[in-house]
């Protein structure tokens, strides 16, 4: 695990792909915003396909009888009508505390829905007192190497020590100590301080910096390792191990936030099918929303829908090690920044929004809205419940029994149903997509000849 600085707020990672064989050993990066981080491989999240009932008297699947397309005055399907933006019908959380407000913005312009419920909060570094034990400690008794992890953190601190006065005599210690930069953000802030690093790994990887230490002999040596909110152990352990002296210096720190309300709401959502997908740009992030989850009783809950349902998204794999140690499959972008994190979503959502040709038209469902030949069609909740119903055996009678157990808040009448499914054929504007079978229930009007094994799961 030694790649945890580079996939904070603004890292990525573009494909999910061979299941993954679980967290690579050895020491783990500091995760920071803005700063890449080495590729590591991903694994796909299990399907889920529920198999079509065997045909039986009066129960096997029914297509349309070959209709032509209902196209008529505001169905939203006409030459006027705008595009169907990628994440349009979707609804994606954010859990980042950091940029939040850009994650946000770049899916909400394809479409999303966000709910953003920030898991963490940083504590203000002037605010921090054992940042301040140890900056004293340090300009006191100077270190052999500083190596510097983060450039946000870095800035931080020298900002941090000029508030308490020490901001001079910091630098003046760091001046003369061998000082190493994990990646080239990191180097800008050390020359931007006046400093000059001594060292850069090319890879910007903790682990190319631990095997340089290792290889010069730490035994006897003062090594001070900037922080990022969590310890490193594997990195700071090897250190120990080779008989260095290690002084953390924790430049910033990650706590839960002080307003709970969001971040309940989220999980609500994640349990309840309200959600497509879950962002996480760090690793406390995710481990803190677990932590909050099983405060609530409902971890097992939040579990079982991220594996099966909820598609959870994280820039780079050691922001994924709190949910793969769960058992939980991730996505990862190739690249750690935003923008790939977005257009990840922007080919995985759609693409598991599985087309079915009815009565002529393509349907396609999404999270809460479905796309009509091209066009988008909001649907109710009720209505969505119906449809999905429905589409896991497009073809096949649905009984009104069956359909009003999937319908939210209907007790046991099942006017109920009559009720929403009336609704939800106004909404899609194409009241033929879904056919009423007298005495038995309704069915998707699935085009002749249509792969039912194909379109059979849900």
């Amino acid at each position: 695990m030694h790649d945890q600085q580079q996939q904070q707020e603004h890292g990525e990672r573009e494909t999910r792909t061979a299941p993954a064989t679980g967290p690579a050993a050895g020491p783990q990066e500091p995760q920071e915003p803005q700063e890449p981080q080495e590729p590591q491989g991903t694994h796909g999240a299990p399907g889920t396909r529920e198999a079509a009932p065997e045909p039986g008297p009066g129960t096997g699947p029914v297509t349309a009888p070959g209709t032509g397309p209902e196209a008529g005055p505001g169905d939203g399907s006409g030459p006027g009508a705008a595009p169907v933006r990628p994440l349009d019908g979707f609804t994606v959380g954010v859990t980042a505390a950091r940029r939040a407000e850009e994650l946000g913005a770049l899916l909400e312009r394809r479409g999303a829905q966000v709910m953003h419920a920030p898991a963490l909060r940083i504590v203000p570094l002037p605010d921090d007192t054992e940042l301040l034990a140890v900056t004293r400690a340090l300009i006191g008794h100077a270190p052999d190497v500083v190596v510097a992890t983060t450039a946000i953190g870095f800035r931080g601190w020298i900002e941090a020590a000029e508030g308490w006065g020490l901001g001079e005599a910091l630098l003046d210690r760091l001046t003369g100590v061998e000082l190493l930069a994990r990646g080239p953000k990191v180097r800008g802030a050390i020359r931007a301080a006046g400093l000059t690093e001594k060292w850069s790994p090319a890879s910007e990887s903790m682990a190319e910096v631990l095997d340089r230490l290792l290889a010069e002999g730490v035994s006897g040596r003062r090594v001070a390792v900037q922080l990022h909110g969590e310890p490193l152990p594997g990195f700071v352990e090897a250190l120990r191990a080779g008989g260095a002296e290690v002084i953390g210096v924790p430049v910033y720190r990650w706590m839960p936030p002080e307003d709970l309300g969001p971040v309940d709401r989220l999980l609500d959502a994640v349990v309840g099918g309200g959600l497509d997908a879950v962002t996480f740009t760090s690793a406390p992030a995710a481990a803190s929303l677990l932590r909050r989850a099983e405060e609530r009783g409902i971890r097992e809950e939040v579990l079982a829908a991220l594996r099966q349902g909820v598609l959870p998204v994280c820039v780079g794999p050691v922001t994924a090690l709190p949910l793969e140690a769960e058992d939980v499959p991730t996505l990862q972008p190739e690249r750690f920044r935003l923008g790939p994190l977005v257009q990840l979503l922007c080919r995985e959502l759609p693409g598991r929004a599985r087309p079915l040709p009815v009565a002529g038209r393509r349907l396609e469902i999404r999270g809460h809205a479905v796309v009509v030949d091209g066009a988008l069609r909001p649907v109710p909740p009720a209505g969505m419940a119906l449809l999905r119903a429905l589409a896991r055996r497009p073809g096949w009678v649905v009984s009104r029994a069956e359909l009003l157990r999937v319908l939210p808040g209907s007790g046991r009448d099942e006017h109920a149903v009559e009720t929403a499914m009336a609704r939800l054929r106004v909404a899609l504007g194409a009241p033929k997509l879904i056919q009423t079978v007298v005495k038995r229930g309704y069915r998707l009007s699935l085009d002749p000849h249509a792969d039912t094994d194909k379109y059979g799961a849900a």
